[in-house]
């Protein structure tokens, strides 16, 4: 019989910028809800790390060590885990950069094409490399992660702000387009959160009247799950509800 308390049990996924902030918190409660994790991140001492919280609430892992800039990798990863598992239940795209933040006459065009590489297009090449894996599945879910500034523009964040708004078109042409098989494909606005990259950005805020990553973890792994049927939507934290993109809030 299912344990109702694991419903990702002998499930598979994928979480990117899983070393730390809300990466690194879902990486822990989709393992707490069964899942074995494929965990992806540029710094194979906090990987480790990771793996050994994941062994701590019964689950396991497979670390990769990878620059999501690097997008062969992504390719190479996918060949990796067909041939280990056959199929992808979960993809979560979580690694993002804030980029840099300055009038847009001001911003170096390296910074601009790293915000849109990191952001953007490294999704695109998950999408292109996993979603043969998501398919095989019986419930394949998707969740990326987004910002509200994809929506509302504000002063010096242009690299961020249009790579997100681009995010979000990505995600929602990806759902529409694989609206009649069973997998599903939504997207996350934590809001502001207490993690280093809102830290850099806002130096001035207090930390603690931000909710914590894993308070956020907590409410992504629904999106998660086999039991969620919507799709091409986006849940805002703070707002604490689906959004439908034809009725914005």
């Amino acid at each position: 019989m299912a344990d109702p308390a694991r419903p990702l049990a002998d499930r598979i996924a994928l979480v990117t910028g899983a070393t730390r902030g809300i990466g690194r918190a879902l990486a822990l409660a989709l393992a707490r809800t069964g899942a074995h994790i494929v965990a992806t991140g540029r710094t194979q001492g906090a990987l480790e790390e990771l793996d050994d919280a994941v062994r701590a609430v019964g689950s396991a892992a497979t670390l990769v060590p990878l620059d999501i800039r690097d997008y062969p990798a992504i390719y190479r990863l996918a060949a990796a885990l067909n041939e280990r598992h056959q199929r992808l239940d979960v993809l979560v795209g979580n690694a993002g950069i804030a980029g840099q933040r300055s009038p847009l006459g001001h911003v170096d065009p390296s910074a601009w094409d790293e915000a849109i590489a990191v952001n953007v297009t490294a999704n695109f090449h998950l999408i292109r490399a996993m979603d043969p894996l998501l398919r095989r599945g019986a419930a394949g879910r998707v969740v990326f992660i987004t910002s509200g500034a994809a929506s509302n523009a504000h002063a010096y964040s242009g690299p961020y702000s249009v790579s997100k708004a681009a995010l979000n078109v990505l995600a929602r042409t990806y759902a529409v387009e694989i609206d009649s098989t069973p997998v599903r494909v939504n997207l996350f606005n934590p809001g502001p959160t207490r993690t280093r990259m809102r830290a850099q950005v806002m130096p001035g805020e207090d930390p603690m009247i931000l909710p914590t990553p894993e308070q956020i973890a907590e409410a992504i792994v629904p999106l998660c799950l086999p039991s969620f049927s919507e799709t091409g939507k986006l849940y805002d934290y703070r707002a604490g509800k689906l959004l439908d993109f034809a009725k914005p809030a």
